[in-house]
């Protein structure tokens, strides 16, 4: 890891992005059953924080009145939330067997490694994604 004391401001990473869902209750099903996540903890409003296998969370949140704009990966704005695997090959055949929707074949991930593309039950894009990176 790179180290930049000239900008230090204790960043240690990533704690959560967060999904404005139709079905609170149902999407975080849908994240733990097919996706592996565990629920970790919820609040009244209602709010699921959901736990992956390497401690980071997503957190699923009711959504306002705005309309959902159409999007691509290429739209404005946070485009999708990419999950590691260890093995893009069984994480599709996984997959497959929960019948998820693909957005595309595999293909070279940037940066490195291969990519694929789904999406939820609300649309809400997401990668799958195997990459090694040397130490």
């Amino acid at each position: 890891m790179k180290d930049n004391n000239s900008n230090n401001i204790g960043f240690t990473g990533i704690d959560h992005p967060a999904v404005a869902a139709d079905d609170v209750d149902q999407l975080a099903d849908w994240y733990c059953e097919v996706l592996g996540y565990e629920k970790y903890f919820r609040h009244d409003k209602p709010v699921w924080m959901l736990r992956a296998p390497d401690d980071t969370l997503l957190e699923i949140m009711p959504k306002d009145h705005t309309v959902r704009p159409e999007r691509t990966t290429w739209t404005p704005g946070w485009s999708h939330l990419a999950i590691r695997v260890a093995n893009l090959d069984e994480a599709i055949a996984r997959l497959d067997e929960k019948g998820v929707q693909w957005g595309g074949d595999p293909t070279p991930a940037i940066g490195g490694g291969r990519v694929r593309n789904l999406v939820d039950p609300e649309g809400n894009m997401l990668q799958i994604l195997e990459r090694q990176f040397e130490h």
